[in-house]
């Protein structure tokens, strides 16, 4: 089976709209002026959008949200993320996805907003209506992610460490009079320390000295076509029930060769699993 068309497979729900018009992010760059930016932390969840209506993924998956859940939120468009802790994306992605889970399970969620799709002012301007909506809101399930002003370069790497010391993923920064932009918007921008990206596991190879009788590491392909192996970052229960041939992976590296295969690729987590 083509990979692409795998992937499309995967990634399939029963139930499907068009894709939600989105916003995406570009990496950071330093040629930046610092105060001009609304800085608030990079959640590690689900992206969801909210149509007034109902929720929706990135791709256009209706989430099996509880009524209960999305009862109060307002009748306007609303991007953000779908969120319980850092670390626990796992959880929040299985519980999201999942059309035969327990509804009840919706409760250790909350939908971390960050902004109005519909809005043609800026963001600073779109950040007061967020609040304002958000707290008139009787739901305590809807949340406004914080923001805040960062005036150096140095006080934005301590908080990106302080970020990451405290399990974050890493910061998001969208300058001060940007309009939401359907498309990859370079007044949106992601600060980690690594980047990463999705593979699709196309094989298990064996492990050997230390690892000998279980996974050693995992063949992978890139939706951009490049084959490699990643065999870091699995825990000891990981390599010995390893993800499934089929299954998309989420995997953090640091930079590219001139062949465009990651470098110190390292494995994170599943981030879909392949149908039965």
């Amino acid at each position: 089976m083509p990979l692409i068309l795998l992937f499309l497979l995967l990634f399939s729900p029963l139930l499907q709209a068009a894709p939600p018009p989105i916003q995406l992010a570009t990496k950071f760059h330093e040629d930046i002026i610092i105060n001009h930016y609304w800085v608030s932390e990079k959640l590690d969840g689900v992206r969801g959008y909210w149509d007034g209506k109902q929720l929706l993924s990135r791709q256009g998956n209706y989430f099996p949200a509880p009524t209960w859940f999305t009862a109060d939120f307002p009748n306007v468009p609303l991007d953000g993320e779908l969120w319980i802790k850092r670390g626990q994306f796992e959880q929040v992605s299985g519980i999201v996805r999942s059309h035969k889970g327990d509804p009840q399970a919706w409760q250790a969620i909350t939908f971390r907003v960050f902004d109005l799709p519909s809005s043609l002012a800026t963001f600073t301007q779109r950040l007061t209506v967020i609040k304002q909506l958000v707290d008139s809101s009787a739901s305590p399930y809807l949340k406004m992610i914080p923001q805040q002003k960062i005036s150096t370069h140095q006080a934005l790497q301590s908080k990106l460490d302080e970020v990451i010391a405290a399990g974050g993923e890493g910061l998001m920064l969208h300058h001060i009079n940007a309009y939401y932009q359907v498309k990859r918007s370079a007044d949106l921008m992601k600060l980690k320390r690594h980047e990463d990206a999705e593979a699709i596991i196309l094989g298990h190879i064996a492990g050997k000295g230390k690892h000998t009788g279980r996974m050693g590491a995992l063949l992978v392909k890139t939706l951009d076509g490049i084959t490699f192996k990643i065999g870091t970052g699995f825990t000891d229960n990981e390599r010995e029930n390893p993800p499934q041939i089929g299954d998309i992976i989420t995997f953090k590296y640091i930079g590219k060769t001139k062949n465009n295969v990651p470098r110190f690729a390292s494995y994170l987590r599943i981030r879909v699993k392949a149908s039965p």
